[in-house]
């Protein structure tokens, strides 16, 4: 059977499990339809997250999708420690490397490799992670339709027949009832404009997937490349694959042609020219500005669609695999809350449980970059010769600790920080 039929029947699966469920006497409405307990827009790692929580927890739970399973997404692919930790139970990494050395460069030049006993990271492909994800949470119990786009989330109106209820509306015109909403639709999110997410900073990552030969991959086997690169702020990456390698470069939007180059010159510094990409492609990541509403009303945003990313690094797996969880733990409390005040308070419960983890967090990475763009050669030498620059890359990756608990923990990381430290003491508005 083709890839083609494949997804065709994965949907028609989908559709009769949603219809299964309408049929079991559960709670519909005016027009016949499920009301479902929770929806969640968006079947990344963050809405697989929040979907397989809230299913575990035993609620109706519907995991919308506009693409079709699996899909090539723009993203290095690495799994650090806190993206292990927050795994379902029981799940199993499709790991295409595991990595124990890495290999350092300031635009180029300086270049030195740092080796580890314990492994660093793991590397996936994300159309293979994300459909294991998929897979766990529709076996806890979610509901899993693909080819369903989402056009807009109403609260009230005629589309919505009480106040316990939000309405997703699809883009040919279909309602999906639901106690409680999360938005899981990536960096151009419609539910984060529903809830009036606010961006810091944008930045542009450019992505080629290139197949190489046994001899060229054996070489890379076990081992990254981060090159500190010519624009502030901006770095590229080699992650191997098997016999596939992934090479981007991420910088500030606005220099579109110059990181390009960027890109165009790293490949060719690796040696890497002579292959053609089977992928070329770029995406926008985004991070929330202090204080930025992570809710409204029984609508909740985690991951991307958040702007919940690692400013430095934007690494952002774990962030989306942390606050889909959370997501879906409390939007399984609003399902429950009947009335908007009690809806109000648990909405206020995540966003507090998202800043006191994944907020601080943000913050130290941002002071990091703030710092990395304008001095990378010292960020440079720090990890390539000050061992114990080197041991806490190695521990924050593994998941030993966090960057939080590092500057915490070692006065030289606070000094060298605190002169950049901007709080998120900002309260989060409440939108209507």
């Amino acid at each position: 059977m083709g890839h083609g039929s494949d997804q065709e029947q994965k949907h028609i699966v989908s559709s009769e499990n949603a219809d299964a469920t309408a049929d079991a006497g559960h709670e519909r409405g005016e027009d016949g339809g499920p009301v479902w307990d929770v929806v969640v827009v968006g079947a990344g790692p963050a809405g697989a997250s929040a979907a397989y929580a809230a299913a575990s927890a035993g609620r109706r739970v519907l995991l919308l999708e506009k693409a079709e399973l699996p899909r090539y997404k723009t993203c290095g692919g690495g799994i650090i420690g806190p993206a292990r930790d927050s795994l379902p139970p029981g799940f199993v990494l499709p790991l295409r490397d595991r990595i124990h050395a890495v290999t350092f460069s300031l635009d180029g030049k300086l270049t030195r490799t740092r080796k580890s006993r314990k492994m660093l990271f793991g590397l996936v492909n994300r159309a293979e992670f994300d459909q294991a994800l998929v897979d766990t949470a529709t076996k806890a119990g979610a509901v899993l339709r693909t080819g369903a786009t989402v056009a807009r989330v109403e609260q009230h109106g005629a589309a919505v027949p009480d106040r316990r209820t939000a309405a997703v509306i699809l883009s040919d015109g279909e309602t999906v009832l639901a106690r409680a909403v999360v938005g899981a639709d990536g960096s151009a999110s419609r539910i984060g404009t529903h809830v009036g997410v606010e961006l810091d900073q944008v930045d542009l990552g450019l992505e080629a997937e290139i197949p190489v030969p046994a001899t060229v991959a054996e070489d890379w086997a076990g081992r990254v490349h981060l090159d500190w690169g010519p624009l502030p702020g901006s770095y590229g990456w080699v992650f191997p694959k098997g016999d596939t390698l992934t090479v981007g470069v991420i910088a500030a939007k606005g220099e579109g042609a110059a990181t390009k180059q960027y890109l165009t010159d790293y490949i060719a510094r690796l040696g890497l020219s002579g292959f053609e990409p089977s992928i070329s492609s770029g995406h926008l990541t985004r991070c929330r500005a202090a204080g930025s509403p992570l809710s409204r009303g029984r609508v909740l945003v985690c991951g991307d669609a958040a702007g919940l990313l690692e400013p430095w690094t934007r690494e952002g797996i774990s962030f989306a695999l942390r606050s889909g969880r959370l997501a879906g733990e409390w939007a399984v409390r609003i399902a429950e809350a009947q009335d908007a005040v009690d809806a109000r308070r648990q909405a206020l419960n995540y966003a507090f449980a998202v800043k006191a983890g994944l907020g601080v967090e943000m913050g130290v990475g941002k002071r990091l970059l703030t710092q990395f763009a304008r001095h990378p050669a010292v960020m440079h030498t720090a990890l390539t010769g000050f061992r114990p620059a080197w041991r806490a890359f190695a521990r924050v990756t593994s998941g030993a600790t966090t960057l939080a608990e590092l500057v915490r923990m070692h006065p030289v990381a606070h000094r060298m920080l605190s002169a950049t430290h901007k709080p998120d003491t900002a309260p989060e508005r409440d939108v209507k």
